[in-house]
């Protein structure tokens, strides 16, 4: 079992997390593509308070970002949609570790709801013969109450549900809706269709959570999937009698981890620059709470699902992460209209060895969190440590 202090611990996933400097994977589409592939997925979510979640957390790694180098990326097929532990982004190449899901849908599991086999057969029949659509496309029923896809169109929720049955792919996006066309004619040639045995599915989980995030737990591997704890458990011990992965124990921490050797070669020796981040609260390195608490002590909750009355923060709270450590954390909206980043409340929540330093970083970053979501200045409303605020604002000038 190999040892690692916190702050290794900490220091080696803000690494594999392309975190510790500041352009770590490059420019344009290539670099979307590195990050990706990095990360292993990207999460795609809805709320629009500021940039969404997916532009959000390539542009937090990648400074130079722009949204087209996404849409082009899906375009040229290099990238895909499809269900990760969420509606992700993932890299094309790892298409086939997605049809488990697939098939287990197509075969009668739920996803959502019971879908409708003559609605889904009327959707398919149109997009064969006319091409690709989106779910606006189709005629509206009369009125009934709205369903989890956030309408109740019956062909909207047919598309959906072929969407995770695999039959239909999102060819492109049309500002945000998702627009369908059949599989075989979004999917590029080359790409591996073979069904992966268990044993290679649970392998792909493994590898990829250690490449992305350093070190992982049984459960941060399997988080959110159904049904496949044993096999994941049997995988994970022959994969570590083989030397193929290294237990890892964090200090104060009971859980074990496991990682690769290589990883901890060379990502232990990478030096983490003093550099602010502000996460998206979807962000692959915040998504999983109870792993941010065990391993950076940072409680963190997004607030947009708490009643207004019950917010601690804010509605859109994001983690504020400084060097290697959470720090706080802030709640942003763009006021687009008036083109105004408006910072409702700043919350610093742990003692700052060089709050100067920090103030001139977090300063630095909300310009460009400005002029990213289409705003010329920033205006702090609310801050619990008036000389924080007052030395950021200082820097604005």
């Amino acid at each position: 079992m190999i040892e690692l202090s916190a702050a290794q611990a900490r220091r080696l996933v803000v690494v594999c997390q392309g975190l510790h400097r500041a352009n770590p994977f490059g420019r344009s589409e290539a670099g979307v593509l590195r990050c990706i592939d990095q990360l292993g997925y990207i999460q795609i979510d809805t709320i629009s308070v500021i940039k969404r979640a997916h532009l959000h957390t390539f542009w937090t790694r990648l400074p130079s970002f722009q949204d087209g180098e996404l849409d082009q990326a899906q375009r040229d097929r290099k990238v895909f949609e499809y269900w990760s532990h969420a509606a992700a982004y993932l890299p094309m190449h790892d298409f086939r570790y997605c049809l488990p899901y697939m098939h287990a849908i197509a075969s009668g599991q739920k996803h959502w709801r019971k879908p409708d086999k003559k609605m889904m057969a009327s959707v398919m029949r149109r997009i064969r013969q006319d091409g690709p659509a989106r779910a606006r496309d189709f005629d509206s029923p009369p009125k009934r109450p709205a369903d989890f896809w956030g309408g109740s169109k019956p062909a909207k929720v047919a598309l959906e549900q072929l969407f995770i049955e695999g039959e239909l792919m999102v060819s492109h996006r049309d500002g945000f809706q998702k627009v369908f066309d059949l599989t075989e004619r979004v999917l590029p040639a080359e790409v591996d269709v073979t069904k992966p045995s268990s044993e290679e599915f649970y392998r792909y989980l493994i590898l990829r959570m250690i490449r992305a995030q350093g070190i992982a737990t049984e459960a941060e591997v399997g988080y959110l999937r159904k049904g496949i704890k044993a096999g994941l458990r049997d995988q994970l011990q022959g994969m570590l009698a083989d030397g193929e992965i290294v237990g890892v124990q964090v200090e104060e921490n009971p859980n074990v981890y496991y990682s690769s050797q290589e990883i901890l070669d060379s990502a232990l020796s990478v030096r983490v620059a003093k550099k602010v981040h502000l996460l998206s609260p979807f962000d692959n390195l915040v998504i999983q709470r109870k792993r941010v608490s065990q391993l950076f002590r940072f409680d963190y909750q997004i607030e947009c699902y708490v009643a207004e009355s019950k917010r601690q923060h804010g509605y859109f709270c994001l983690p504020i992460l400084f060097g290697d450590q959470f720090v706080g954390r802030l709640d942003p909206k763009a006021d687009r209209q008036n083109r105004v980043l408006l910072v409702r409340n700043l919350v610093i929540e742990k003692t700052l060895a060089d709050p100067e330093r920090f103030a001139r970083e977090l300063s630095a970053k909300l310009n460009l969190l400005a002029v990213f979501n289409d705003c010329e200045t920033v205006s702090i409303e609310q801050c619990n440590v008036k000389k924080i605020a007052a030395a950021v604002k200082r820097h604005f000038n």
